[in-house]
């Protein structure tokens, strides 16, 4: 009986030598596993112009770097700008310059792009040229009718930009469509009765869908549903652009603040590299 009791003994311990043997090769294999590094988010905000293109080099970056996501909104160039300087955001989008004001702030400009901004009609509209004085004096709304420039006897339907967008203040500054209020503040002096669009894609819609409307987009959102226009015998083109025919036209801008984090300022250096400016130059102009 007695050495039936050490044998017991000798196994139990045996037994618990054994747990405790596995516990330790767990323990030695968790520790072994490297722990997953921990995802860098990357919001940038602002124009609903510079929006495409970010999106695209966003995606093509982050199909090539590791424990990076960016997150692209498109909410307007003001709302960007604003962005970037609160630090709500690590990248703000511009499709204007900087205000007076707003270069006060400390921010640092990125240009990433060129881009110009189409006069679009519906594609039935005979109207295929127009002169930036016809161009301003529609959107003034002194020129009223289509039959005014060669067209249809038909109401001019003048279709704009919200308040804050980056393409309306860009559009408004280069065809003098702004002028300076009582306080020294520049307005826009656009028709009061303007349908008004938010965003480019908005813009598009309407002009696709009303035979006497007029309005402008941005280049890259150009596509049979509308028809651009000549302006002064010239296309909006990336090659009129390039050669400075076509004048209608805006740098795209990324906008930061401060010192940058490693992952900000790589994905910054990508998008300009040789490389981030291929897909830029697919729909826009590159800045080399």
């Amino acid at each position: 009986m007695k050495s039936l009791k050490v044998l017991s003994l000798v196994g139990v311990l045996a037994l618990g030598l054994f747990a405790v043997g596995c516990g330790g090769a767990k323990e030695s294999a968790k520790a072994a596993t490297p722990e997953k590094a921990e995802q860098t988010i990357i919001n940038v905000v602002g124009s609903t112009s510079v929006t495409p293109v970010l999106q695209k080099l966003s995606d093509d970056y982050m199909g090539k770097v590791e424990n990076v996501k960016i997150n692209v909104q498109g909410v307007g160039s003001s709302a960007g700008v604003k962005s970037a300087n609160d630090e709500i955001c690590e990248i703000g989008m511009s499709s204007r310059n900087l205000k007076s004001a707003e270069k006060e702030w400390g921010l640092t400009e990125h240009v990433i792009a060129y881009d110009g901004i189409d006069i679009v009609v519906h594609p039935e509209n005979p109207v295929a040229d127009l002169t930036s004085d016809q161009v301003n004096k529609i959107f003034k709304g002194e020129i009223t009718n289509w039959k005014e420039v060669g067209g249809n006897d038909k109401e001019i339907l003048v279709v704009s930009r919200e308040a804050g967008s980056g393409t309306r203040g860009a559009f408004e500054e280069l065809l003098k469509l702004q002028e300076k209020n009582a306080d020294g503040k520049k307005v826009s002096i656009v028709v009061e009765n303007a349908l008004i669009a938010e965003g480019n894609g908005a813009v598009k819609a309407n002009i696709a869908s009303k035979k006497s409307a007029i309005g402008y987009i941005s280049l890259s959102y150009v596509d049979e549903s509308v028809k651009d226009v000549l302006v002064d015998g010239n296309k909006g083109s990336v090659e009129n652009i390039k050669n400075g025919s076509y004048k209608v036209s805006r740098p795209f801008l990324l906008l930061t603040k401060g010192e940058l984090s490693d992952d900000v300022s790589k994905f910054l250096d990508y998008i300009v590299s040789e490389e981030g400016q291929t897909i830029v130059g697919e729909k826009l102009i590159t800045i080399k």
